[in-house]
């Protein structure tokens, strides 16, 4: 390898610099496309762009590596932090060889004196989204303790503003914004999951970002246990550049030893770049996801599950009757939610972990019910917590010591319960057993896959023990979806609380929020969107009633709320008035004809000034065919509404226009609609973008859904 060799990734509109030199490698630019730049250019490149030398400095410019630490010159959070037997390590890396293809780069460096070897990797995958992995290899003696590895990149003097989202319960992916400001923005989760009030993105932008405007750098953090998101801007400066974005597993003292020989990789890193907004930003995870080879390819079945409707009583006659109604609506797959299992009828403060069938509330098993579900041309779907235990369970009167936490120590419980050690074989291979012999018995569809609570105190053996219990998840679920390659999995954790890119690597759809209010959806599922897809975010219309917040919402407003994702109903339809059951029947049909627009479609938020309204619109690929949900979520001073701007749509195209009525005319507090309304519109693209449309005065809580179809 020559003293300094430069490569470039290129795909779909993104760029990436890498230059190797004898100490590890650089990135010179992560963004915008550069073109075929050629190597004399290249070269040219980094003499443009390296620094002076600063008074009160180090004595000649340095660099900012892949890892960077203060043998580099950096004083911010270094990306590599650990000690052998506990003498500190700063290792100062040489590359030894690399490789390049037109999309990926990889290369490997080691330090004999530190006795440390790492290899490090970049890959840009379909649409543009830029993926960064190390793995670190202990070639010395003795043990070596990790306390960081961590991925960061450059940002640019450009990026001025930082934007992440924080939330709780039921309220979840809520943004905040703020300027980028010298020192550190740091977002650490240590609750054992990725968190109600996980940051999902952290995005870094020009000044002003907006959904559609502007330029953003975001990183994501592809792991679902404890972890890190920075942005940090020091006054030297990182390296020729102004700013760093970064993060990775947040790892406790003593979480990761390695023995000479043993390895410790980080999780994957996502980093997406877009000239338009987080709109675009969200399009690069979007198309890498859909890019996948085990990404979801059938059509998104319509769900119902049975907790908003009977919780834990189950009552035989009421779940036939529900099965029968729900087969009458048009639903596809009927998931039994908890309260099926030894002990658990009508409490949740006993049985978690018993995973039997209950002998008192089903004395002939599920076979009935899973019978009755197939015979109306529906699939089956069942509710686990698998990671999780009641104190009062036969599971732990047994095995006491399966508890994840400090032995003899009686930890807090939460929900009436706590988390088991699966990074122990017996209780990953009991949970593994129990759970395959109830697919197998009953030839599971679906599950919905629980966590129902943060993680305190997590011990294992001894040490930290976030980092295996998150692998060993992993594992289990692999493990199952080799044994049962046509099931499907849903990731749940007291709603909201596990949306990561780790646990859909496995999974096949998140549960947005707990909260099926509309009102509280559609900011919390625009937010969402900004990372997962539609076809992969569950969506149910919840009861007139939300037990989450005490508000009321019309069926209308619920159903065209929960049409925007993997949709569903968490209700009591046995109740519902033969008018309802004819809105949902239409529901259904609606969600049928759409879901091939919905979940292949390009996600679009065109940009507006009213705080309380909300606009999600989906594309086509072709851009032949739109739709644009316009939900407004309280009043607003201005009486007729800033009009509404159909984004994404194709210049050159003319489109018919129309508000679908599948659920209803459009509800309003004025005395007239727009005429448009009325009878649809025929416009060009450019008008419908630029000038836009106008909107009706809508009461609160109200939505209307306008589609658009280019004309012959």
């Amino acid at each position: 390898m020559s003293d300094r060799d430069i490569h470039q990734l290129r795909r779909d509109g993104v760029g990436v610099v890498v230059e190797s030199g004898p100490g590890l490698p650089r990135v010179l630019h992560w963004g915008a496309d550069l073109g075929p730049v050629t190597g004399d250019a290249l070269a040219e490149l980094v003499r443009g762009i390296e620094p002076g030398v600063p008074r009160n400095a180090l004595d000649a410019p340095w660099p900012f590596p892949l890892v960077p630490g203060q043998p580099d010159g950096w004083l911010g959070r270094p990306g590599f932090a650990a000690h052998r037997d506990g003498a500190v390590l700063y290792p100062r890396w040489r590359t030894r060889t690399f490789e390049a293809t037109d999309h990926a780069w990889w290369c490997e460096a080691d330090d004999p004196d530190s006795g440390l070897a790492l290899r490090c990797g970049l890959e840009l995958r379909p649409g543009g989204a830029l993926v960064v992995r190390h793995r670190l290899r202990n070639t010395g003696t003795g043990w070596v303790w990790v306390e960081r590895l961590h991925v960061t990149l450059p940002l640019p003097d450009a990026a001025t503003e930082v934007l992440d989202l924080t939330g709780r319960w039921s309220k979840e992916r809520t943004p905040q914004r703020a300027p980028l400001r010298f020192g550190s923005w740091v977002r650490e989760s240590r609750r054992g999951r990725t968190g109600h009030d996980a940051t999902l993105v952290l995005y870094a932008g020009t000044a002003g970002f907006t959904n559609r405007t502007g330029a953003v750098w975001g990183v994501h953090v592809a792991v679902s246990g404890n972890h890190v998101h920075a942005v940090e801007r020091l006054p030297e400066g990182a390296g020729g550049a102004a700013a760093v974005l970064g993060g990775g597993e947040l790892l406790e003292p003593g979480e990761i030893g390695l023995a000479p020989g043993e390895e410790y990789a980080t999780p994957e890193v996502w980093f997406v770049w877009s000239d338009s907004g987080l709109d675009g930003a969200a399009h690069r995870f979007h198309t890498a996801l859909r890019a996948r080879s085990r990404h979801p390819r059938t059509p998104r079945p319509l769900v119902l599950n049975t907790w908003e409707a009977v919780y834990s009583n189950h009552d035989h006659e009421k779940l036939f009757a529900l099965a029968r109604r729900a087969a009458e609506i048009g639903v596809e797959r009927f998931v039994l939610d908890d309260g099926w299992f030894t002990g658990r009828a009508g409490t949740d403060r006993r049985g978690l972990g018993d995973w039997f069938v209950d002998p008192v509330t089903w004395p002939e098993g599920l076979g009935p019910l899973v019978r009755h579900v197939r015979e109306l041309g529906m699939q089956f779907g069942l509710w686990v917590e698998p990671e999780m235990a009641n104190p009062d369970s036969e599971l732990l009167r047994r095995h006491p010591d399966w508890v994840l936490g400090t032995p003899g120590r009686q930890l807090r419980t939460a929900r009436h319960q706590v988390a088991i050690d699966l990074a122990r074989p017996e209780v990953a291979d009991y949970l593994f057993d129990r759970i395959a012999a109830l697919v197998e018995e009953y030839d599971i569809d679906y599950l919905k896959w629980d966590h129902n609570r943060d993680i305190h105190e997590p011990v294992h053996a001894g040490i930290g023990g976030v980092h295996r219990q998150t692998r060993a998840v992993y594992a289990l679920m692999d493990r199952l979806r080799a044994r049962f390659p046509r099931l499907e999995i849903e990731s749940c954790s007291s709603g909201g609380g596990r949306v990561d890119l780790g646990i859909l690597s496995r999974t096949d759809r998140i549960w947005v929020s707990d909260t099926n209010d509309p009102t509280e959806r559609q900011r919390i599922q625009r937010w969402t969107s900004q990372l997962v897809p539609l076809e992969l975010q569950g969506t149910h219309i919840g009861p007139p009633y939300a037990h989450t917040t005490g508000r009321y919402a019309s069926l209308r407003f619920r159903a065209l709320t929960a049409l925007f994702g993997h949709a569903g109903i968490e209700w009591d339809v046995t109740e519902c008035t033969d008018d309802e059951v004819a809105t949902l029947q239409a529901w259904a049909a609606l969600y049928r004809q759409l879901r091939p627009l919905l979940h292949t479609g390009r996600l679009v938020h065109p940009d507006h000034g009213d705080e309380n309204v909300v606009v999600t619109g989906v594309v086509a690929e072709d851009t032949r065919h739109a739709v644009y949900l316009y939900a407004r979520l309280d009043t607003s001073v201005a009486a007729n509404g800033e009009r509404l701007r159909l984004d994404g749509l194709d210049d050159s195209l003319s489109y018919q226009v129309r508000v679908r009525t599948d659920l209803g005319e459009v509800p309003t507090m004025g005395v007239a609609l727009p005429q448009w309304i009325h009878k649809g519109v025929t416009l060009p693209g450019r008008v419908l973008r630029t000038v836009g449309l106008a909107v009706p005065q809508l009461p609160p809580s109200e939505a209307m859904l306008i589609e658009a179809t280019a004309e012959p």
